[in-house]
């Protein structure tokens, strides 16, 4: 005799949407890193972006648009450096000021720019996050 098929219907999640959910939690998860590290004394803010939404965060709120305008300035013409000198892909960017240091790499889908003071260690803010 053959098997009665269940009633229950499995219900398939669509890979697009389960590609979204994968993509929302990492950039959750690096949320969290970079609100751990905001706290830093080394640390003056960060931008996070991706082609959904951005985060912005800095200790003096009024220079928001100057650092949301010098990361992505930096990433477009680091871009074109690579592209144009046949670099192959930079793991991360850093821009030195006299008083500050701009860090900006990517994980995943996610545009990570961290903002600091001269002598604080990027390389150790990297770790932290990757």
């Amino acid at each position: 005799m053959p098997r009665k098929k269940s009633a229950k219907k499995k219900t398939k999640i669509p890979e697009k949407a389960q590609s979204l959910a994968e993509k929302d939690e990492e950039t959750e998860i690096l949320k969290t890193k970079l609100e751990s590290i905001k706290d830093m004394p080394e640390v003056i803010g960060y931008i996070l972006r991706n082609s959904r939404s951005a985060t912005i965060d800095a200790k003096d709120p009024t220079k928001i648009i100057d650092y949301a305008m010098l990361s992505a300035a930096m990433i477009e013409t680091a871009e074109k450096l690579v592209e144009i000198f046949q670099l192959g892909e930079a793991e991360k960017i850093v821009l030195e000021g006299n008083a500050a240091k701009l860090l900006s790499f990517s994980i995943g889908e996610n545009s990570i720019s961290v903002f600091m003071k001269k002598n604080a260690k990027e390389d150790k803010i990297l770790r932290n996050l990757a």
